[in-house]
């Protein structure tokens, strides 16, 4: 399997809400970054880590939340996803859509990283008590 058929099997699992199969390029080495300003800011390392930090946050804090695939760009050992994200966020009730840029690094096959590239405003406006 292609380095983008990994990504892009990624994304599939995403659009079905299959939790295992979007973890399934993550070892346990894999660093996952979400961008500075985001909700969930931060480098996590591992499967576990990623599920936690990441989609077990999005999943208590938002109803609808997804990304949909514009463009995958594939260059070699870098993989990008290009897209928006969406969702209600349930203590507010206010939706944003945000585009996104998801930029994965191979190395001999495997996931080495991940690094998430967003408009973090409308989601943190989202969220945010007024």
């Amino acid at each position: 399997m292609s380095n983008v058929d990994i990504i892009a099997a990624h994304y599939a699992a995403s659009d079905r809400g299959d939790l295992a199969g979007m973890l399934a390029p993550i070892g346990p080495r894999t660093t996952w970054t979400e961008a500075a300003g985001f909700p969930y800011a931060g480098t996590y390392t591992g499967p576990d880590e990623v599920k936690e930090k990441v989609f077990g946050a999005i999943a208590g804090d938002w109803d609808g939340y997804g990304f949909a695939l514009d463009e995958l760009a594939d260059a070699g050992d870098t993989v990008i996803g290009i897209g928006t994200y969406q969702g209600t966020h349930r203590k507010t009730d206010r939706s944003f859509t945000a585009r996104v840029a998801h930029v994965w690094k191979f190395d001999g096959g495997e996931v080495v990283s991940f690094e998430q590239i967003v408009d973090s405003v409308p989601v943190v406006n989202a969220a945010e008590d007024r």
